[in-house]
């Protein structure tokens, strides 16, 4: 049962994508972290959005396209109906 335990690292760094770095025990001797207290969104009051695979700008360019289409179905419906409307004046 010797040596079963993972070393013990008292001086471990942790490195925040913020850029801060912290000191702790761990059993691996550097971690690299994407949020820290300094930076989360829970301790600072602010929402920042960490968009690794663009996933955020993505959405927002489907849904930018899909209310252009939108817009431009309505536009073509109400220019049938102003076309249908004339046609039917014309022939009245």
């Amino acid at each position: 049962m010797k040596d079963i335990h993972p070393k013990f690292t008292e001086n471990a760094k942790i490195t925040c994508a913020c850029g801060a770095i912290y000191e702790v025990g761990s059993t691996l001797p550097h971690m690299e972290v994407d949020l820290c207290s300094k930076c989360h969104p829970f301790y600072t009051g602010e929402q920042k959005i960490i968009d690794t695979a663009r996933r955020v700008e993505k959405f927002k360019t489907r849904a930018s396209a899909k209310s252009e289409k939108t817009t431009g179905k309505k536009m073509k419906r109400e220019k049938r109906a102003t076309q249908k409307k004339a046609k039917a004046e014309k022939e009245a």
